[in-house]
């Protein structure tokens, strides 16, 4: 009889592993899939649970298929796979052998294609229960797939790709921005300020358990992407647009700062996300469901444009992308990128502001986007003196004058996303 302990883990690991298949098998991202109901019957601990495992999970799947390999004559089907690599991670984190094993077999064994394989899941986690963690420690920092690694060894440099892993596998910190005091969230949730203001708190647990949630005093959103807003510098009674905006953070920056916002984005879902983060938070903005390139209104003293990308800078948080995508459309983002940025100039007033930024590591969406929107449209300038911002490493701007962030940056603090933020000023 399965012992009341391991029964209530198994449904976080189910839910864990369907995630897990769902990235391997079909090539979607965990975004996709959590939106999508997998894990709907579980309550809030079991579904954060069942989250982390199927990150944990794809973020060391390289190491995992590294002990694993020696023990398996030919390989099994995915979702046995996908079983012994949960199991293999847990091990290795320190969870119970006897309750990852007796989990993992009862997994296999209840399903009608896999059930012949619960003699092998129970023999193989058992030679690796024993030695995992120590081994764990001594594998390779896995390596990005040859398709994304390729270009970013071209455009950074081997060390610099190298270190970037690192950090991917060392995974991310939660970061909030403050609505108020940084100081004061700091205090209350146990967490430092980094030095361009954002919050950054280790081992967090469940984020809405932490103090300040509910009452709408912070909200989540990574160092690297707060700082397009602070390039940005929105005045109080701006009028601000902010293009592709959810899940909102940057909106709430914005209306933060006490600028009048415009906030649009195409997704019906996603907005619905902004409207609940402005509502926990207090905030208000004009929130709208439109396509950025057909949104005709204008005369906007700045706009905002997070533009569609590869998100390549968000591995560390996301370690799916690698395994969901291979690279073949991010052509068709990169020319949306510029229709996008040519688009966003005509909403501005004369003189006006474009912070235009991507969550990518890639050239091709950040430093060559900056340098052909400059080439494209005579007197556009980008505005270096927008990046003399408190935190904001000098070693960071780029020869056109934008901001080029790494994964491998601030590694005394816990890293960053990979991101580019230009500042471009529209002719008087």
């Amino acid at each position: 009889m399965t012992s009341p302990q391991i029964s209530a883990s198994l449904d976080p690991r189910r839910a864990a592993l369907r995630l897990i298949g769902q990235v391997t098998g079909e090539g979607r991202l965990l975004s996709e899939a959590l939106g999508e109901g997998a894990l709907a019957a579980l309550d809030g601990a079991d579904r954060a649970r069942a989250q982390r495992l199927a990150t944990e999970v794809l973020r060391g799947m390289d190491r995992a298929d590294r002990m694993l390999r020696p023990l398996l004559q030919k390989l099994p089907p995915l979702a046995v796979r996908n079983v012994l690599r949960l199991g293999v991670v847990e091990l290795a984190q320190g969870a119970a052998a006897h309750g990852v094993v007796n989990d993992m077999v009862e997994i296999v064994a209840s399903g009608k294609r896999t059930a012949s394989f619960k003699g092998l899941v129970n023999a193989v986690l058992r030679k690796v229960a024993d030695d995992t963690p120590a081994r764990w420690a001594g594998l390779p920092v896995p390596q990005l797939p040859g398709w994304l690694r390729a270009p970013l060894v071209a455009a950074w440099g081997r060390g610099a790709v190298v270190a970037m892993e690192a950090a991917h596998l060392a995974g991310a910190p939660l970061d909030l921005t403050a609505k108020g005091d940084p100081a004061a969230v700091a205090e209350a949730v146990g967490g430092e300020v980094l030095p361009t203001g954002s919050v950054r708190v280790t081992g967090a647990g469940q984020v809405s358990q932490l103090p300040g949630y509910a009452e709408g005093h912070w909200w989540v959103q990574d160092a690297a992407a707060a700082i397009p807003v602070r390039v940005l510098a929105p005045q109080p009674g701006e009028r601000v647009i902010d293009l592709c905006a959810a899940p909102g953070g940057k909106t709430m920056q914005l209306a933060a700062a006490g600028a009048d916002v415009t906030a649009l984005d195409l997704s019906g879902a996603r907005i619905g996300r902004i409207a609940e983060n402005l509502a926990r938070t207090g905030l208000a903005a004009r929130v709208l469901e439109g396509d950025a390139l057909s949104f005709a209104e204008g005369g906007f003293d700045a706009v905002l444009l997070d533009a569609p990308c590869s998100a390549t800078g968000t591995i560390r948080r996301h370690p799916d992308l690698p395994h969901a995508k291979d690279g073949a459309e991010f052509a068709a983002l990169i020319d949306q990128q510029g229709a996008m940025i040519d688009h966003a100039l005509t909403l501005l007033r004369p003189g006006g502001r474009l912070v235009y930024c991507t969550c990518s590591l890639l050239p091709d969406e950040g430093e060559v986007q900056a340098e052909a929107a400059l080439a494209r449209h005579p007197g556009l300038r980008a505005d270096r003196a927008a990046l003399a911002r408190p935190g904001i490493d000098p070693a960071w701007i780029t020869p056109e004058g934008g901001l080029r962030l790494r994964p491998d940056y601030w590694a005394g603090h816990g890293g960053m996303d990979g991101f580019y933020i230009i500042a471009l000023q529209k002719p008087a």
